[in-house]
């Protein structure tokens, strides 16, 4: 479904990925493991089609040089050059790390804004389909969503994602500042929505205890280059995951 070929993306001088590839197949979840500055969130951004974007600004008021390498393919498709809102009509949705919402708007209103690229009747049903994964936002739908914890914004935010009707859905950091019972809670959805929606997932996540158990296959991403690979099962039983994420 998606590969990536040889990715290096630089801010000025400065190398955030070094010669990245990975692929995604259809029906997988795939995790993308690292600590803080490993690049996740340049490699969602890219695959997003966001760094595009933030080529164009930047050359706009001449700030930082942003120059990338490689090949993303989606499909068999060169989407590389590719903007952010053409890959979501292809089926590419981000959920960023601490996904802006609109917090003066309610939940409600908040779901159907992320669906204004689809038919009425199809944002209603995806909604409906939110509410079942997330039962606590159908009981906080008229909740202003600045008013809401910051697990409850992020299943807001993912929800949002759902909405906009991914093939591939990209979690940037989902888990990131939650407590464990709602990481578990979102690990439970991030599986079903495989299971139940058919929608592959890419997720990126610097807590690696909780995500490895679930996905198909990983790539462990440190200081911009990929150290390892292997199947979740793989990953967890190798002594240097052990030893980075594990503790042991």
């Amino acid at each position: 479904m998606l590969k990536v070929n040889n990715l290096m993306v630089f801010f000025e001088n400065a190398l955030a990925l070094n010669d990245f590839s990975m692929e995604v197949k259809e029906g997988q979840i795939v995790g993308v493991i690292g600590s803080n500055s490993a690049g996740k969130t340049t490699l969602m951004n890219t695959l997003s089609g966001l760094i595009v974007d933030m080529r164009i600004k930047e050359i706009r008021r001449g700030g930082e040089r942003i120059t990338l390498y490689g090949k993303i393919l989606f499909r068999d498709e060169d989407i590389t050059a590719t903007g952010p809102s053409e890959r979501v009509r292809k089926g590419i949705v981000l959920c960023r790390e601490r996904h802006p919402i609109f917090p003066e708007s309610d939940v409600f209103e908040n779901l159907k804004i992320a669906g204004y690229l689809q038919k009425r009747s199809m944002v209603l049903e995806m909604i409906q389909y939110v509410f079942e994964l997330f039962p606590a936002l159908a009981q906080l739908k008229s909740r202003k969503a600045g008013f809401m914890s910051g697990g409850e914004q992020q299943m807001l935010a993912i929800g949002m994602a759902l909405v906009a009707r991914p093939t591939l859905l990209l979690l940037d950091e989902p888990l990131l500042g939650l407590s464990p019972m709602m990481q578990n809670l979102l690990v439970d959805a991030v599986k079903s929505l495989r299971a139940k929606a058919g929608i592959t997932v890419l997720l990126s996540e610097q807590f690696a205890r909780p995500v490895l158990p679930i996905i198909d296959f990983g790539y462990i991403l440190e200081n911009g280059m990929l150290t390892l690979t292997g199947t979740g099962e793989e990953l967890m039983e190798n002594p240097e995951v052990k030893a980075a994420y594990f503790g042991v």
